[in-house]
């Protein structure tokens, strides 16, 4: 348990590095880069899989205390901190490769760490933590994925309907404007038929899809005023960074899996079978168990200590963080996934 704790913590060296490497300056500025994007990957080779299971019965907890809650809520405020530290400093670094690095480094820790805690406390039931997870996605503009993943995605995951559901053959280029224009419509559709009901104007402060793109666009012309075009440029492009490594890990997360149906057109309950399964130790700490995606989808209200390496699910070969670098490169990841996707199908009774 105590490891487990630990490990935890780990994403909060992202910051410590990232402001490491500012200090350093020039090419140090990628120094988080490298941590997240070569380290941890070889950590995970080397490291295998950890698939002991933390409870054997539905519905037990033995694995959640209030350290782990706290680890979710303590990032929001060095998040905030590090952006408030980012659109300060950048305007001082010298060269444009190193203001780069510095901005997907912050990218790198406000999509890759950032929307995960907010993913996490999004699915909480607390006013709270659903609070928490909107100022994080303000953050990187992309308020609009708490809506459309927790009512659209999870309900359509593995169908044509969702847009966070990759195609069997689909390179990522591909994939990533697909899902998100189509994740945004999404999200609009299920806005307007939220304030249909409670009849309530569209076009109003209710809509929460408007707060999403208001938010961040208030944020920008503040800093615009107040610290100059290298600050707006900075917090315009961690967001964007933010929002691929999102769409990096929906693509990653769902790749070719499809749900059937029955004589009658009903689609099969959603099951492990439909996400790919990840279990590195060292990834899974900084993800938050993320990886850990089919498990999730079967019992959505599982705290991230409790989810449990899925056996039945189809099992990719590394972490994230190793499938990013496989997924930028198409050729590359139909030459280890489709496979693996073939296999899968063999196993479902479909068509490859």
């Amino acid at each position: 348990m105590l490891l487990r704790r630990l490990g935890f913590l780990l994403p909060l060296t992202l910051p410590v590095l990232i402001v490491c490497g500012y200090r350093l300056g020039g090419a140090w500025n990628f120094l988080a880069l490298g941590w997240s994007f070569a380290l941890v990957p070889l950590i995970d080779f080397l490291g295998g899989v950890d698939t002991a299971q933390v409870s054997a019965k539905r519905g037990e907890s033995p694995a959640w205390d209030r350290f782990f809650d706290g680890v979710l809520v303590f990032w929001v405020p060095v998040q905030l901190a590090l952006l408030a530290f980012g659109v300060t400093a950048v305007a001082g670094i010298d060269g444009m490769a190193a203001r780069i690095g510095f901005c997907l480094s912050v990218g790198a820790a406000t999509g890759g760490i950032g929307i995960v805690v907010a993913h996490e406390l999004g699915h909480r039931p607390g006013g709270r933590e659903r609070l928490l997870a909107g100022a994080l996605l303000t953050t990187v503009a992309y308020l609009h994925f708490y809506i459309e993943h927790n009512q659209g995605h999870h309900a359509r995951v593995g169908t044509d309907a969702d847009p966070a559901s990759a195609r069997a053959g689909e390179a990522f280029w591909q994939f990533l404007p697909r899902s998100v224009f189509n994740g945004l419509a999404s999200a609009w559709h299920i806005e307007a038929a939220r304030l249909g009901a409670a009849r309530r104007p569209l076009l109003g402060l209710h809509n929460r899809v408007l707060w999403a793109g208001g938010g961040p666009l208030a944020i920008a012309v503040l800093l615009g005023l107040g610290l100059g075009a290298p600050a707006v440029a900075f917090f315009v492009g961690q967001a964007l960074v933010a929002i691929v490594l999102l769409e990096l890990v929906n693509y990653i997360e769902h790749y070719g899996l499809t749900r059937r149906r029955d004589a009658h057109g009903r689609l099969e309950r959603v099951g492990v079978e439909h996400s790919w399964n990840s279990s590195q130790r060292v990834s899974n700490w900084l993800t938050f168990n993320l990886q850990r995606h089919s498990h999730h989808h079967v019992q959505v209200t599982r705290r991230y200590p409790e989810l449990e390496h899925a056996f039945g699910a189809p099992q990719l070969p590394t972490g994230y963080a190793g499938m990013i670098f496989l997924a930028l490169v198409p050729p590359l990841w139909r030459r280890v996934m489709d496979p693996r996707l073939a296999a899968w199908q063999r196993r479902q009774g479909a068509a490859p």
